[in-house]
């Protein structure tokens, strides 16, 4: 990768993950359908709040878990996202600067609170999120700052930002920065559901503004309307120059041009919590290519990372990504992550 200020540039959802462990009996009390993420109001999520066990809360969204990751394998990453300045905007701000993120969007002074999510982990490493956007849909092209994008090898955009028109046209108008700049553009398409409501929109923003996608099999097969795997992925070739798809325990798939690489999952003992498994594989991919690695050793360090997180609850690494890499990959990968 040329020469850059920043490895990676995301923009998300600011989000403070509050995560708790909960059994199929709160779940029920709460009237939540498992493995589902729902969108929640601002007295939905007072009420539901009262409701749960303590647990941890940190910086979240989907994009800021993959720039932390990116950040904690030695990349110089920064991040484009809206919290309120309230007190869980100090927390989500401080939380992901303390990481080793860049992060200077302004906050707001008024309207909604700062964005929250309640992940639910039960016993059986299922994840069901409810989530209050809050101050995240305010988002719009005046927070991009030109300079960190145009300065970013890589400009990752997360599909669950996308519902708000705000938010669309800062996805474009970061897009154009990037691309002017000679820099590349990647996109998450974050959930199915997403895709549904958005196909149209992503297969366009795919087609024009997108250099690497990311997206689990699930998400690819509804991106093309396909139930075949196989067909999405040959729907995938040529659509943009580099698609990143996770399997599961199956590892994943990349494809690029004419070449389509199966790549196996890292062997992980005990799945123990889902959440993140995706950002931390994007984290890993993104940051190999930061450091000049090929497709196949991007992909396995993407594995790296997805394994370390659904080994343990939460969606932040608890063991020093970096180590785990060199552990298997060797030290010569973060040579040009500097």
């Amino acid at each position: 990768m040329a020469d850059t200020s920043t490895h990676v540039a995301g923009i998300g959802n600011a989000i403070v993950d509050v995560l708790v462990h909960a059994d199929d009996l709160l779940l029920h009390r709460l009237g939540l359908s498992k493995g589902v993420m729902t969108l929640i109001d601002a007295a939905q999520a007072e009420a539901i709040y009262s409701q749960l066990p303590p647990g941890i809360e940190c910086s979240g969204g989907s994009a800021a878990n993959t720039i932390v990751g990116i950040a904690q394998l030695g990349g110089r990453a920064a991040y484009v996202g809206k919290v309120k300045d309230d007190q869980l905007g100090q927390v989500f701000r401080h939380d992901i600067k303390n990481a080793g993120v860049a992060f200077d969007t302004s906050a707001a002074v008024d309207g909604p609170s700062t964005a929250r999510c309640f992940v639910l982990v039960t016993p059986d490493a299922q994840r069901t999120m409810l989530t209050f956007l809050g101050a995240c849909v305010e988002l719009g092209p005046d927070d991009i700052d030109p300079v960190v994008i145009a300065g970013a090898g890589v400009t990752y955009l997360e599909g669950y930002l996308y519902d708000p028109p705000l938010a669309k046209r800062a996805f474009l108008h970061a897009a154009g920065i990037a691309h002017a700049a000679g820099r590349s553009v990647s996109l998450s398409l974050s959930d199915p559901f997403c895709v549904e409501r958005h196909r149209a929109a992503f297969l366009d923003l795919v087609s024009d503004h997108v250099d690497i996608l990311f997206a689990n099999e699930a998400e690819l097969c509804s991106l093309y309307k396909t139930p075949s795997f196989d067909d999405a992925v040959r729907s995938a070739r040529g659509h943009c120059r580099v698609a990143a798809i996770t399997r599961g325990a199956k590892g994943s798939v990349v494809v690029s041009g004419e070449d389509v690489l199966v790549v196996d999952a890292e062997a992980v003992e005990a799945v123990v919590d889902t959440t993140g498994a995706g950002d931390l594989y994007a984290a890993g991919f993104l940051a190999g290519l930061a450091g000049g690695c090929d497709l196949v050793t991007c992909a396995r360090l993407g594995g790296i990372a997805a394994a370390e997180i659904i080994s343990h609850f939460g969606a932040r690494p608890e063991h020093p990504l970096k180590d785990l890499a060199r552990a298997r990959l060797g030290s010569h990968l973060f040579e040009n992550l500097r």
